[in-house]
């Protein structure tokens, strides 16, 4: 079988591609199970930065009002931050989320939601993100602000 240990990056931007072999892996768990389970997609990445995109739908992912449930989007908006601040870790470190704050403007029903993740700034150990959930109509349905750390040696042991 043929494959490789790749960096995060490098394994992702071959997921993205199509490109992955047999038995390239990474230390990370890619595609994560909450990503399969909700079927959300990596459709670009990059050095700390990722978009994902989702299919939703009220009759699975609705609320008692019948529009999109708001944690749907809320757990949209963390895995493109962890995606983009995995791009980041090396195999001896690891990261949590500190926080996570939303901001909701527009309802959201059946729709192709995009989630993207950038940086606002980044220290050596807390990096702040926000991402922003834009409907298939263009226009932002939900921005996320969250504060990441990064977590080395024996903290980021056997996370």
């Amino acid at each position: 079988m043929s494959g490789k240990t790749l960096s995060v990056l490098d394994y992702l931007n071959k997921l993205v591609a199509g490109h992955l072999q047999p038995g390239d892996k990474t230390h990370m768990l890619y595609p994560t199970a909450i990503s399969q389970t909700l079927k959300m997609r990596i459709v670009d990445v990059g050095e700390g930065i990722a978009t994902i995109e989702m299919d939703t739908d009220p009759d699975i992912h609705g609320n008692q009002q019948g529009t999109v449930h708001g944690g749907l989007l809320a757990e949209l908006a963390d895995a493109a931050i962890g995606t983009a601040h995995s791009t980041l870790m090396s195999e001896t470190e690891s990261f949590t989320s500190i926080e996570l704050k939303m901001n909701y403007f527009r309802p959201v029903w059946t729709n192709r939601l995009k989630a993207i993740a950038r940086p606002v700034q980044s220290g050596r150990t807390i990096t702040h993100y926000q991402c922003q959930i834009v409907r298939d109509d263009g226009k932002v349905a939900a921005l996320a602000s969250s504060v990441v750390m990064t977590l080395r040696g024996e903290k980021a042991a056997g996370r």
